[in-house]
């Protein structure tokens, strides 16, 4: 049991032991039937040179017997000529009378016939392992047939049988030993990625895992792992910032928030600096709310769970409408342009939509803004252009992402969530938006694809 138990702890403890016992299985095994199958061919080489050494003293011999030229049999070492009914015509003089074949083997012999047997022809009668060629001759009965002892062959075969066996071993320990050695180089840049991956602590850390050279299968591993921490580190950078830029945005409200308060307390029997505080304090509470409103959003949209009630939606009716709103509240003029488009959408989160795009450009310094509706043969556009000052070409590519605002944005009470809205509720609708600034207005232009109804 204790064998059993180490066993499985060493196939447990590492791939380089797994791969060593398997491959030193799959050896010792492939070795095995090689050397099996070296052997019988060397058995069955020997055994064929043996024969075909028969086949041609038997051939010598059978030329002289048609002639009735016993001469050559009586000398040859091991031969014997058979009547039809059994009886020896003629043998070697080494037999001494001893028969090779006994009558009923003699009349059962109607072709050449090889046979290995043991006879009584060793010293002093001891049997002998020999091997027999036997073959009709003429057409009166007769019988030759023509032996050698077959020991020769026999202690060949057994010293090859015992060559291999002390041979296996050490075949099979020089086999295993390379095997360590391939493994081992094979794996080398596992081992060197395992602990580079164990020495980087961080996501945002500016270590990277080692470079393995080649195309090969640990190559792309390699490769792939390193793309992934990159990727890791940027995500856990931006999360970072994330958090950092809520906690700044949540500071000022807060602080505020805490001071009016005071202010309050402190002037309890004032009731108009009491008032004027409360509702200083409620300023900034509807300012918390609707940032936690626009996380809880943003939230929502990573995590796929932001729901849309869809219903036919007008888009050109609902912008005039919500344009009518917007303008007294942002000091927009806002030009509303096309014809009748219906998707299928929700009126609320559209709404949202327009209202951060109004209040962008309003915070941006904007006067008018012109919103063109189109329907295309596979997507129903708005576009919102105003007469600002654009984008800061810093932040084109980067003014959809959280808490990033403008130079002239960031003396507002705006958290920098607007345009990040707009792209996670037009993404939960199914539809694109983009960005850029106009080439001859140097406004910005917000362009928004919805899927049509």
């Amino acid at each position: 049991m204790k064998c059993e138990g180490g066993a499985l702890r060493l196939m447990r403890r590492s791939v380089r032991s797994r791969l060593l016992m398997a491959f030193t299985a799959g050896t010792v095994l492939v070795l095995v039937l090689g050397l099996s199958v070296l052997y019988v061919a060397l058995a069955r080489q020997l055994s064929g040179a043996l024969d075909a050494d028969l086949a041609g003293r038997g051939g010598d011999l059978t030329v002289d017997v048609r002639t009735g030229d016993f001469t050559a049999v009586s000398r040859d070492p091991m031969a014997q000529v058979f009547a039809a009914d059994g009886t020896v015509v003629a043998g070697s003089a080494e037999l001494d009378g001893r028969r090779l074949l006994n009558g009923d083997e003699v009349r059962a012999v109607h072709d050449i016939v090889l046979v290995s047997r043991d006879l009584p022809l060793g010293y002093h009668g001891k049997p002998l392992r020999v091997r027999l060629w036997s073959q009709p001759v003429g057409t009166s009965g007769m019988v030759l047939t023509v032996g050698i002892a077959a020991t020769s062959v026999d202690r060949a075969s057994d010293r090859q049988f015992e060559a291999l066996l002390l041979a296996a071993p050490f075949l099979v320990a020089a086999l295993v030993v390379l095997g360590w050695f391939l493994i081992r180089a094979a794996l080398r840049p596992v081992d060197a990625l395992t602990r580079q991956a164990a020495a980087i602590s961080q996501l945002d850390s500016i270590q990277r895992l080692p470079v393995v050279h080649g195309d090969d299968e640990i190559a792309r591993l390699a490769a792939t792992l390193d793309s992934m921490l990159a990727r890791l580190a940027v995500a856990f950078t931006r999360e970072r910032a994330f958090v950092d830029d809520a906690s700044h945005e949540l500071r000022t409200p807060v602080t505020v928030l805490r001071g009016e308060i005071d202010l309050a307390l402190a002037a309890l029997d004032d009731r108009g600096e009491v008032e004027q505080s409360l509702l200083a304090a409620r300023s900034q509470v509807d300012r918390l709310t609707r940032l936690a409103e626009d996380l809880l959003l943003l939230a929502r949209e990573r995590a796929g769970s932001l729901v849309v009630q869809r219903e036919p939606v007008d888009l050109t009716d609902l912008t005039a409408a919500e344009a009518a709103t917007l303008g007294p509240v942002t000091d927009l003029r806002i030009e509303v342009h096309g014809e009748p488009v219906v998707v299928e959408a929700d009126p609320d989160r559209l709404r949202q939509v327009l209202t951060n795009l109004a209040a962008n450009s309003a915070a941006a310094g904007a006067a008018t803004a012109r919103v063109q509706i189109a329907a295309g043969r596979d997507t129903a556009s708005v576009t919102w252009a105003d007469d600002g000052p654009g984008f800061p070409p810093d932040l084109v590519d980067s003014a959809f992402e959280r808490f990033v605002r403008g130079d002239a944005a960031r003396t507002t009470s705006g958290a920098g969530l607007g345009l990040s809205i707009v792209r996670a509720i037009v993404t939960a609708h199914g539809g694109t938006v983009e960005l850029r600034n106009d080439a001859s207005t140097g406004g910005a232009v917000v362009t928004i694809e919805l899927p049509p109804a």
